[in-house]
């Protein structure tokens, strides 16, 4: 039997169509991974293409990981030439050997969020803008949305015209280009960006990957931003061989410059486009895609299709309103106990939320009720203190260029070199044109020095050192001889021997994943290099560091739960307010919305086996009580597929829901909110008549002036219904609210 008699009719399809554009249209579940491994050997086996001229591009570490495996497995000898790669590791592996065109050193530094943050605090302060008022990450994301259209600061300055705010944005972005060049560094956009300015202006560089990859193959082609788009439209100019996999569905990235256009005018932009649908879902249940159909046909901006399944009907989709967030993350935590009771693995549930603001609640419950849980998105490993002093080090001695690592690491561990040094090393560095690092390796030219020469003498013979030592040592023996000689792990006992051991754990974790980089370069063939390493950890995503072997809840943003699947899913926080988002819902943006109901459609698709919805009648958020409805994308869910069983409204009272949901919506308007959770933190007491009535105009210290729309009489205290001329229609406890009426 061949490999192939196991695909079902389009996806054979898929794969017997190589010649040409392909646009494969692959719904969750529906087996693409499958399909472009097996095209992989159709090509090689069948086609008689050489693995050196294929090239297969995803989005995240762990997907190419795992294409590789399978393309090894089904491809055998040869395999290990095929290009299976993210775009940003294809990138960098294509500027290691060619970025000197580009004016850089090939041993360039590639600077994660928190560099960029350090660097653009300097930027700020060379062109004058108060970060008070306008906050670097802002900046930052400004310019980063510049670079995924591929506007240079040139044209960012010339499309400022006589905005004053965008003039002096243009001069940041000028600013922060010209210190990562003068650093050798580039940020994680500069990867794509520089790629193809490299491909655009070295026309035998391109002509090269063009003959390299006659067939490219790109996965998860819906998020792809337009510097992608331009990089991949150079790459297959040639021979137009790409294929381009992708589900419109589950386009969720545009606040990182995903572009939808990209897969929905893909054969605008490839007229002879050949296109492919998958619809067969091998994942989940009937009811559960139903679901997500029934949802996701709402939006205009797609692609025609239905997904469906063999796998039959299975249960109906578990719907719960709580009265308050707490009850909610209390039925959730119960829930997943009584699962592992009946034989369940903790690891088969995901709580999923729109915000990570969400997790808290459910951390606290899993907690206090000893279930083991990881969060997912949480602080990146290699963002921790000790790390990134331990990465700066590395930083250091591969590229001596780069001067937030020097600056980062020259009095750590300290070293009696104050800030008023590196001030006068950094000034003097600017003067001359040269970098922090060689400035420092000539106290004596600095004006001011002063005593301080030595100790820069001392360091700089430190790290001189360890570039000696690089040539001919291992990865893991340097780190280990970087921690030995400059003391780090002794100063970080003495500063905190209960907070120096979880440090000490993690660089010894650090030291397993310079061997396990070392071990995998040698199971490739390859040689294990300092800048290889560097690069390797640079690359790596939150997502990379879900463990699928450990018995854990996974708690995580439906934005970082793409790609993933459990057999059974909690999406928390199901109300119009959060998710969709307010913003969204008072923008009355049609293409907002859409992006949040696409997300829905990712969350419901996640679950295998069962997909418990749930959402609260009021919820706490940045320390104002808010009621809000069911989400209205749970009204787009057919009633016959929904079951409600029983919620809590007060502690230890379960009042039954009706079976249909009709009804059930019925009965979730019949409670009235004066119904107060006991021992809520509320303790507001009803006073005498209010100073004010439906129709006032009234003052709150937050939301500004307002009409007052409804007062009604609860049990402790008056419910007042403000529609504030800002911040949109408001409930509250007169008591809490402390408004002051507007005399006219």
């Amino acid at each position: 039997m061949s490999i192939y008699d196991k695909l079902n009719e389009p996806q054979r399809e898929a794969v017997f169509h190589t010649d040409g554009p392909l646009l494969i249209l692959a719904g969750a579940g529906s087996g693409k991974t499958r399909v472009l491994t097996h095209r992989i050997a159709y090509l090689i086996e069948e086609r008689g293409v050489n693995p050196w001229n294929i090239l297969a591009i995803t989005f995240t570490n762990k997907a190419a990981g795992e294409m590789r495996q399978r393309v090894d497995s089904l491809v055998g000898f040869g395999s290990e030439s095929i290009w299976v790669s993210t775009f940003h590791s294809m990138c960098v592996r294509i500027l290691r050997r060619f970025i000197d065109r580009l004016g850089y050193d090939n041993r360039f530094t590639i600077y994660d969020t928190d560099d960029q943050k350090t660097l653009m605090r300097e930027v700020c302060r060379k062109v004058d803008i108060d970060t008070k008022r306008i906050r670097e990450r802002a900046i930052l994301a400004e310019i980063s949305s510049a670079k995924n259209e591929l506007v240079t600061p040139e044209e960012y300055e010339l499309n400022a015209g006589g905005d004053l705010s965008k003039q002096k944005l243009a001069k940041a972005y000028r600013e922060y280009e010209a210190q990562l060049k003068s650093n050798n560094a580039l940020d994680f956009d500069d990867l794509l960006v520089k790629t193809v300015q490299l491909f655009q202006t070295q026309p035998d560089v391109l002509e090269n990957y063009q003959e390299r990859f006659r067939y490219i193959m790109v996965d998860e082609y819906q998020d792809t931003n337009t510097v992608q788009f331009q990089l991949v439209r150079l790459l297959a100019g040639k021979y137009r061989n790409l294929c381009v996999v992708g589900d419109d569905d589950q386009s969720i990235y545009k606040f990182r410059g995903a572009n939808i256009r990209n897969i929905l005018d893909f054969e605008k932009e490839f007229p002879d486009a050949y296109v492919v649908k998958l619809e067969q879902n091998y994942r989940s249940t009937g009811n559960i895609l139903e679901a997500a159909n029934s949802v996701i046909r709402n939006n205009t901006g797609r692609k025609d299709k239905t997904l469906w399944t063999a796998n039959g009907e299975g249960d109906k989709i578990h719907l719960r309103q709580f009265d308050t967030a707490y009850d909610e993350a209390d039925f959730i935590a119960e829930d997943i106990q009584r699962q592992v009771r009946d034989g369940a693995s903790y690891n088969d549930n995901a709580v999923l939320y729109r915000t990570n603001a969400q997790s808290r609640l459910f951390e606290e419950k899993f907690v206090a009720m000893n279930i083991p849980y990881k969060i997912v998105g949480g602080i990146n490993f290699y963002a921790r203190r000790e790390i990134k002093d331990l990465l700066a080090y590395l930083k250091t001695i591969d590229n001596g260029r780069d001067d937030l690592a020097v600056r980062r690491i020259i009095n750590v561990p300290k070293r009696g070199i104050g800030l008023t040094t590196v001030n006068r090393i950094q000034e003097s560095a600017d003067e001359r044109g040269i970098s922090f690092y060689e400035a420092l390796m000539a106290p004596d030219l600095i004006p001011g020095i002063g005593r301080s020469a030595s100790k820069l003498d001392s360091f700089a013979a430190l790290i001189e050192y360890f570039k000696g030592q690089a040539a001919g040592e291992s990865i893991t023996d340097l780190l280990k001889e970087v921690i030995e000689k400059t003391g780090y792990v002794q100063e970080l006992e003495a500063d905190d021997k209960e907070d120096a051991e979880a440090r000490i754990q993690n660089i010894d974790e650090l030291l397993n994943k310079a061997a396990a980089y070392e071990e995998s370069c040698a199971d490739r063939n390859e040689e294990a290099s300092l800048a290889g390493f560097l690069e390797e950890v640079a690359l790596v995503a939150d997502i990379d560091s879900l463990d699928e072997s450990q018995d854990y809840v996974v708690l995580m943003t439906l934005h970082s739960a793409k790609g993933l699947e459990f057999p059974h899913v909690y999406l928390a926080g199901m109300e119009d307010g959060l998710f969709p988002s307010y913003m969204t819902i008072m923008a009355d943006d049609g293409e907002e919305l859409e992006e949040e109901r696409r997300l829905c459609y990712v969350g419901i698709t996640r679950a295998e086996q069962e997909l418990t919805l749930s959402c609260a009648r009021k919820r706490m958020v940045r320390g104002e009580t808010q009621y809000n409805k069911m989400s209205r994308f749970i009204k787009e869910i057919p009633m016959e597929l929904i079951e409600t069983g029983h919620r809590k409204i007060e502690k230890d009272t379960e009042i039954p829901v009706q079976n249909t949901y009709a009804q059930a919506k019925q009965a979730f308007r019949a409670v009235p909110f004066s119904a107060l959770q006991k021992g809520s933190q509320l303790r507001a007491e009803k006073g005498g008549s209010l100073p004010y009535q439906v129709g006032d105009r009234v003052r709150h210290v937050k939301f500004g002036e307002g009409t007052v729309q409804d007062i009604r009489e609860g049990g402790r205290d008056y419910e007042v219904t403000v529609d504030f001329d800002n911040a949109g229609v408001r409930k509250m406890f007169a008591a809490f609210a402390r408004l002051v009426k507007v005399e006219p």
